[in-house]
């Protein structure tokens, strides 16, 4: 039997094609990026995120926001019943003060950093956690929004607070820093609900703004109509105490961004990854204000822009840090 006439020359030629084929294959494979095959061989440190019942949506924008400020080394899982007591050595992040309060109740030892929470919550936790509780802090530090309330009314000399005798603690350490600034403060004590407004009027007559510190017992839905109409019926503004109220109907107020709150808190979990403790609770260096115009018009107050402003509360907080720094 004879050979077919196309073997002994076409057998050769297809496995030279194969060969050639197969080079080519193994030089791509060389060239591509070793994480594209170590990917799932590199060690991933799990973090669980727990955020508010009600507000899914938060969560969920956080945890993007997150999950890019911390970068592909960190796996980022949401927080469920039971996970930190079978994984205690992973770090939780907590979204305001009902998860933290949850986190913490599921275990006392798992490293926690709380995030938009107030100073007046977490520093209790900070100091009995021995380093294993953090925190980056929601509201804006009073000495900045004092600061607001200077560069808005360059020629104020005197603000004036509110606060019960629970919440009074809460200006403690801004008395303190007025007086670099060139003003002066005075508390006013809101003793029963029904002296809200005469103690109110009297906090006027003295301050030439009001400053709203995130007191829920002055500042709430019930109370913060009256607030607004006897300040503004007196000529007088409010700055703070957050966002919502400037909606609501205050002058003024500075607050950090959600990107700048997680950039501020992949830092501290890089430190307590290096550490093993976390620093004292802090608010980010970076800020906005927000400004309700409508209301400044109203009252004949000239405000220049929000760079502007916020390069005059730069100028006035930096003077400060100076003069602490002596």
């Amino acid at each position: 039997m004879k050979p077919d006439k196309h073997t002994k020359q076409d057998f050769p030629s297809a496995l030279s094609y194969t060969g050639v084929w197969l080079v080519g294959f193994l030089l791509c494979l060389m060239t591509l990026p070793h994480s594209v095959f170590a990917q799932d061989d590199v060690p991933r440190t799990t973090i669980y995120v727990a955020g508010p019942e009600n507000n899914p949506t938060l969560t969920q924008h956080m945890t993007g926001l997150l999950a890019k400020a911390l970068g592909q080394g960190v796996s980022l899982r949401p927080f469920e019943s039971g996970q930190t007591s079978q994984d205690s050595d992973s770090l939780a992040i907590t979204l305001g003060p009902e998860a933290f309060t949850q986190v913490r109740q599921e275990s006392r030892s798992v490293p926690i950093l709380a995030l938009m929470v107030d100073s007046a919550f977490i520093e209790g936790y900070f100091g009995r956690s021995e380093g294993r509780v953090g925190a980056v802090l929601y509201s804006p530090p009073l000495i900045r929004q004092v600061a607001a309330g200077k560069a808005i009314l360059p020629h104020a000399t005197h603000v004036a607070m509110l606060a019960t005798p629970e919440s009074v603690e809460l200006y403690e350490g801004l008395m303190d820093q007025l007086a670099d600034l060139g003003m002066e403060g005075r508390v006013f004590i809101v003793s029963q609900n029904d002296n809200l407004i005469p103690t109110l009027i009297r906090a006027l007559g003295y301050g030439d703004f009001l400053l709203a510190a995130p007191d829920s017992d002055i500042y709430n839905p019930r109370t913060i109509k009256h607030v607004l109409l006897t300040t503004y019926r007196r000529n007088r503004i409010v700055i703070g105490p957050s966002r919502a109220y400037v909606r609501a109907g205050a002058l003024a107020s500075n607050y950090a961004p959600l990107k700048n709150i997680a950039d501020e808190a992949a830092q501290q979990v890089a430190g307590y990854q290096q550490a093993g403790r976390f620093p004292a609770p802090s608010y980010p260096d970076t800020f906005k204000l927000e400004i309700n115009r409508q209301v400044a018009r109203s009252l004949n107050i000239p405000l220049p822009t929000e760079e502007e402003l916020r390069a005059a509360i730069e100028l006035r907080l930096s003077s400060l840090r100076e003069s602490n720094d002596e």
